[in-house]
């Protein structure tokens, strides 16, 4: 009887790199977005893209090529042409005897083997590697023209004429051509560096390009002035925003598909002094659909989370600045909740996310269709789950309470600096202090920090002394511990940072809470009573994950700097 291959997620959990949560949860992102274990995986950041490809070498019994470092062979590159290297992300590595040796990042391609070996002429051994790694290799050694936007921006800069006013519209022929590869090349490379947000930003004598990648801006490339307003009126057609509006700020949405993913780009565009500046929000439909394990909490803070939200009723509160990842945790919470006997309502300005087995409504408010009008008419819809995109005024928030006391479990968001002050926050909207402190079940604060690379990860040997000291780390806290960072490699960007984590402060209201809610205590009072019942604060939180090697103190600092937040 035939030996029965192991399968890839029994080996990833063998070896530690994965829990089974995980991948039970790679296996329902793969069965809803038609994706195999390896790729959900590590799409969802739940395993390493070198762990899963040396785990599928194992399974084939293929060899692993660890690319980092790899001699190039030119005569080999040469042996197959630049095209089918990029399109079927093949390398070959050199000759063995009569055998061609190929890189490959898909065992079960045997397409593409026969292809090869039909075009070649040769017989092949396949041996394997990341898709991640491959493509970084073929940019960097097969098309080391590489830096297409720079070239594009500098091809179009000579032919275009220098006197002002030219290029401030794109009906030419001859002229729309390259600006509108140049604008598809800011998109692809934005989308491809996992940027969220593309600025284009009108100054003096440039316009600045900046993608924000894991929560920072980078600046990418000046475009020349001669070129801005060709640029924006590209972006303003594709956004389908009126041309001919140049003094009002004005929005727009574009949806295209990019390396074969649907992705939508909310666009905004605000008149400044040099001219219109844009920025477009990048909405990627899997970036919310990473199920509450890949949100970042500790073991003790999962388990309230996901007692919470299984409440029948109540107000279940998260807290944050914008971009803080309010969102994303608020539809992780729903995704796992989203079952065919559940009926899920929302409000929602905008709605950026669409999700299957919901009723998503959206606000506008210039019809009349606010919050407060889409809520009331909700009730009536008989859900048994409420998400309002914000709590922005006394209005909306006394019907969200209202629902949580008739029996539903209402989630939404409030703008405040940590979980206590979001009390202080709805009585002073006017909301009765009693209402407050029976409907809510818990309050949820969260920042976004970014986690360390693992692909360049090290020992910091030489942690900053006074950057501790200001986190509050004492002498014990650090004693047997190490501290690391992101050494800064091709993966990464040499940023030493991929991907961002949250940290938390969960506040389920006690006795004593609700009782100070009543009296409409400060929320000095309030804090102190969560301190008591063993809320973890944020910063708390972000020195565990410092200590787990997870994030860097100048990380956490950046956060607690930027927001002033306080050491307890």
């Amino acid at each position: 009887m035939a030996k029965r291959r192991k399968k890839l997620g029994e080996m990833l959990v063998d070896r530690g790199a994965v829990s089974d949560q995980g991948v039970t949860q790679a296996l329902e992102y793969g069965m809803e977005h038609g994706k195999r274990i390896g790729e959900s995986l590590i799409e969802l950041e739940l395993c390493d893209e070198d762990i899963v490809a040396e785990a599928l070498a194992d399974q084939f019994g293929w060899e692993y090529i660890n690319l980092d470092g790899h001699a190039v062979d030119r005569d080999a590159l040469n042996l197959i042409p630049t095209k089918m290297i990029e399109d079927y992300l093949v390398l070959p590595l050199g000759m063995d005897g009569d055998k061609l040796k190929i890189v490959m990042t898909d065992p079960l391609d045997l397409e593409t083997l026969d292809l090869l070996h039909f075009r070649l002429n040769k017989r092949i051994v396949p041996t394997l590697a990341p898709v991640g790694k491959v493509k970084r290799f073929i940019d960097k050694f097969v098309n080391p023209e590489g830096d297409v936007l720079s070239q594009t921006m500098a091809s179009i800069d000579q032919e275009a004429p220098d006197e002002e006013g030219v290029g401030d519209t794109v009906d030419e022929e001859d002229a729309d051509a390259p600006i509108i590869r140049l604008v598809n090349l800011i998109i692809t490379e934005a989308c491809h560096s996992r940027a969220s947000d593309i600025h284009i930003e009108s100054m003096a004598d440039r316009v600045r390009v900046r993608y924000r990648i894991d929560g920072v801006c980078h600046v990418r490339d000046d475009i020349p002035k001669s070129m801005q307003g060709s640029v924006i009126t590209r972006f303003k057609i594709m956004a389908g925003i009126d041309i001919g509006e140049r003094r009002l700020p004005t929005d727009g949405r574009i949806k295209l598909k990019v390396a074969g993913s649907p992705i939508d780009f909310r666009v905004s565009c605000l008149p400044s002094y040099h001219g219109e500046s844009i920025v477009l929000r990048i909405l990627r439909p899997d970036s919310v659909k990473v199920g509450i394990t890949a949100l970042g909490f500790g073991d003790a803070d999962y388990k309230i989370f996901t007692e919470i939200i299984k409440q029948p009723n109540g107000i279940f509160l998260v807290t944050g600045p914008t971009g803080s990842g309010k969102t994303t945790t608020l539809y992780a919470a729903l995704q796992e909740l989203n079952r065919p006997d559940m009926k899920i309502i929302t409000a929602e300005d905008p709605v950026e996310y669409n999700f299957t087995g919901m009723n998503q409504c959206q606000v506008k408010e210039d019809i009349g269709l606010s919050f407060s009008t889409i809520l009331r008419s909700m009730l009536r819809q008989a859900p048994n789950i409420i998400l309002v995109g914000e709590i922005r005024d006394r209005e909306v928030g006394d019907v969200a309470i209202q629902a949580a006391l008739t029996g539903h479990l209402v989630f939404s968001t409030l703008h405040t600096n940590d979980a206590p002050s979001a009390i202080t926050r709805l009585i002073d909207m006017g909301i009765k202090p009693f209402l407050v402190a029976s409907a809510i079940q818990a309050i949820m604060a969260q920042r976004l920090v970014r986690v360390i690379c693992s692909e360049c990860k090290t020992e910091d040997t030489n942690p900053d002394s006074q950057t501790l000291k200001q986190l509050g780390f004492t002498e014990d806290e650090l004693a047997g511990k190490m501290i690391y960072k992101g050494a800064g490699c091709q993966r990464c960007g040499n940023s030493g940072y991929r991907g961002r984590l949250g940290i938390f402060e969960m506040v389920v209201l006690s006795t004593e809470m609700r009782e100070l809610a009543f009296k409409k205590a400060p929320t000095s009072e309030v804090r102190a009573a969560a301190k008591r019942a063993g809320m973890k604060s944020l910063l708390e939180d972000g020195k565990d994950k410092i200590l787990r090697g997870i994030t860097t103190p100048e990380d956490l600092l950046r956060i607690t700097q930027a927001e002033g937040l306080a050491i307890d």
